[in-house]
């Protein structure tokens, strides 16, 4: 296809190719061990997880016994191929705020774990989301603290690490101690990285993984964030009464961990093929953290330099960068709702904002699991004519960014990018294409 042409159609073939390369089937064969002399058990948990589970199942030997569960998001769970027997059961919970379902899920697979012996092996399918689909609070807290807390760090524009570290020590299952649990079967996990760093003790907060943080750690961000917690869970992370088992700790040794899709391999794939259709590719890097309006004014700066300088780069090039931003939901006057949208389409406000109107630049935001926050799109599209059309339509961008609206403002102008669950997660994908 022709970017000149068709520059929309040329960056939806890019989100795809990024998309594609993460998909749990082309990825999972080479990762997989050997049936042990016992029994097979597969645990797991995240947005890819249905995807994940199926993927497990092709490849598995149809010899070998297999069995488990694996819980995902509402709506996750992928088509299941013609001929691929069910051998794991999927179950579905809500994601980014946990519920009740997400909380009998994780005390099954607890449950699971019961038993095992050094015969035995486990099979960790996890993926981003994990954190929340995994729930299960620590002593002293119930199902309704733990969705407080998770929705204050969500709004309080925490970065993914200082959420997590959080999670982890306010979970009886998270930061290493599904792990635990399993001792003394191997454990083996399979990953999909949705982290900047693609650090495996983060992604899902990581349930099978040593932890480096401390109670203190935790403390600390719930202080820096303003974020309350009942008293007598503040006295226990005070003591270091929950505190996560660590690097050296025996209930480890001999486990794998496999990273088995990442953001950079998404977007290298993007980068390929870009440049097939004679388009250079520069990816400024997988691992962007930071407000994701503030990021979108950096790409707007970085665009317009190469559109009226050629410089960093020479046109036509297409701009690539993954990782996890952040939104800071800001406060509303009394009676004025919060806005909807997501890192992606906040980013797309920053962007266009700070574009002006400049000729030629085009871009796509998206996250890679097709859900952008909690909404029903993917991102959201930003062309040279975005600020002028909306404002023929009255939609002024000042003010959707003062209530976190890009939901509605992009909504307005027919500009969302909807896809629908993607069945993976690699994160954040934004194209900024200059012609």
């Amino acid at each position: 296809m022709n970017p000149v042409t068709h520059p929309r159609e040329f960056l939806e073939h890019l989100y795809d190719v990024a998309v594609r390369r993460a998909l749990p089937l082309h990825n999972t064969a080479a990762f997989l061990p050997p049936p042990p002399k016992g029994r097979t058990l597969v645990l797991g948990a995240g947005k890819a997880g249905g995807a994940m589970a199926q993927a497990v199942e092709a490849f598995w030997p149809p010899d070998a016994a297999l069995d488990g569960l694996v819980v995902t998001r509402y709506q996750h769970i992928p088509p299941r191929p013609p001929g691929l027997k069910q051998r794991i059961e999927v179950v579905e919970a809500a994601h980014p705020v946990p519920d009740a379902a997400g909380l009998a899920a994780t005390e099954r697979i607890l449950a699971l774990t019961q038993g095992l012996t050094k015969d035995d092996l486990v099979l960790c399918l996890i993926s981003g989301g994990g954190s929340a689909l995994l729930t299960l609070p620590a002593a002293g807290l119930t199902l309704e603290d733990k969705q407080r807390i998770n929705k204050a760090l969500l709004h309080s524009g925490a970065n993914i690490a200082e959420m997590n570290c959080v999670r982890k020590h306010l979970s009886r299952i998270k930061g290493g101690r599904l792990a635990q649990a399993c001792f003394p079967a191997r454990v083996v996990t399979l990953t999909i990285s949705d982290v900047p760093g693609d650090d495996p003790s983060i992604i899902a907060s990581g349930p099978t993984v040593p932890d480096a943080t401390s109670c203190a750690d935790a403390l600390l961000i719930l202080k820096r964030y303003g974020i309350d917690v009942p008293g007598p869970v503040a006295d226990l992370l005070q003591s270091g009464a929950l505190e996560t088992p660590k690097p050296g700790d025996p209930a480890f040794a001999g486990h794998e961990i496999h990273l088995i899709a990442t953001p950079q391999q998404s977007l290298d794939a993007a980068a390929e093929a870009a440049r097939a259709a004679g388009v250079a590719a520069y990816i400024l890097s997988d691992e962007m953290e930071g407000e994701s309006r503030e990021v979108g004014k950096v790409h707007a700066a970085l665009a317009r330099a190469v559109a009226n300088k050629g410089q960093p780069f020479q046109r036509p090039c297409v701009i690539l960068s993954g990782g996890e931003t952040t939104v800071t939901v800001r406060p509303q006057p009394p009676g004025v709702a919060r806005g909807r949208g997501g890192r992606a389409g906040e980013f797309c406000l920053g962007l266009a904002q700070a574009l002006q109107g400049q000729p030629s630049v085009y871009a796509l935001a998206a996250d890679t699991d097709g859900i952008d926050g909690v909404e029903d799109n993917a991102g959201a599209w930003v062309e040279p004519n975005t600020l002028s059309r909306a404002l023929e339509k009255g939609l002024k961008i000042d003010a959707y960014l003062d209530r976190n609206d890009a939901y509605a403002y992009f909504a307005g102008l027919g500009d969302l990018v909807t896809t629908g669950p993607t069945f993976t997660n690699v994160n954040d994908f934004r194209a900024v294409l200059v012609l």
